[in-house]
């Protein structure tokens, strides 16, 4: 019988819940110091329909991630030159001239890209922190997993073991960025070989004959259905450049990463880890001059 049963007895006093834990415990969130810098999401792209739902989709996902921090899409000017959207040295200068600190810029990138020396050259001397790039990462492997599973060509997951009858036993994981891209998406690679149990290569799309290269030498070495796996969140991507690899090469082909949950979850992450660098650089940028600075410039 319970103590509430029983007349006279106090009523059972509520407790606070304990935390879970163990290894599946979410992380707790960390809270975002007010008056933090904003997260301007790099977009190597114009502001047309499909790349804005991606980056449209993938800010809402990092604010449902951290809900205290203040997002914005930075877009590149389209053939024309003309910006329809605020490019990134539009934003920095726009949270300059309110008072507000130079934000983190977070590029839109799985890896190395030309698109990140102009972006360097757009924030320099504004105080503006930008990011690495969202890879290599576990993440971005899981999210080409599920990209592959959901287009048939690999299993969801390693412990279910049924089969499929279209099912890759040799990956080229595609990328754009030149060579380099194609070398740090080898360990992006090794981490999806990891979770396939197949073996999977790194090619350039934007490279002439990378990916045929690297279908051809998983054939070689005994390959009958190479798939391709692009990594690519989609907007740095020429969408033609996805389907002439797949015609030139006659292997299927998984969608790019989009709007996954986990590249939002990278995203709201490499933020984080630059937020302290930033705060530290908008401190210094309100501390006044040492007093021999003062007087030179008077």
């Amino acid at each position: 019988m319970s103590t509430a049963a029983i007349p006279g007895a106090p009523l059972p006093v509520r407790t606070p819940g304990s935390r879970a834990r163990g290894r599946h415990r979410r992380p707790e969130r960390p809270e975002i110091p007010a008056g933090s810098p904003a997260l301007v999401l790099a977009v190597p792209a114009t502001a047309g329909p499909e790349s804005r739902s991606v980056v449209d989709e993938l800010l809402s996902i990092v604010r449902s991630e951290q809900s205290g921090v203040q997002t914005a899409a930075a877009y590149l000017p389209d053939a024309s030159g003309q910006a329809t959207e605020p490019g990134v040295a539009d934003l920095i200068a726009q949270a300059l001239q309110a008072g507000l600190p130079a934000p983190v810029v977070v590029p839109l990138l799985p890896g190395p890209h030309g698109y990140l020396d102009g972006l360097h050259a757009l924030a320099a001397g504004s105080g503006a922190v930008i990011t690495d790039v969202l890879g290599p990462h576990p993440l971005l492997a899981e999210a080409v997993h599920v990209r592959l599973s959901e287009a048939g060509l690999a299993r969801a997951d390693r412990a279910r073991l049924f089969a499929i009858a279209t099912a890759a036993d040799g990956v080229v994981l595609t990328t754009v960025g030149g060579e380099e891209a194609a070398d740090a998406a080898g360990i992006t690679g090794v981490l999806l070989a990891a979770r396939l149990a197949v073996p999977v290569v790194a090619a350039a799309l934007d490279v002439p004959g990378s990916v045929a290269a690297a279908v051809e030498h998983l054939r070689a070495t005994g390959s009958q259905r190479p798939a391709l796996a692009p990594l690519v969140i989609g907007p740095e991507a020429d969408p033609e450049l996805l389907a002439t690899a797949a015609e030139e090469t006659g292997c299927p082909s998984a969608a790019p990463l989009g709007a996954y949950p986990t590249v939002g979850q990278l995203i709201a992450s490499t933020y984080l880890a630059a937020l302290e660098t930033a705060l530290a650089a908008a401190e210094q940028a309100l501390e006044p001059a040492p007093e021999h600075e003062q007087a030179e410039a008077e």
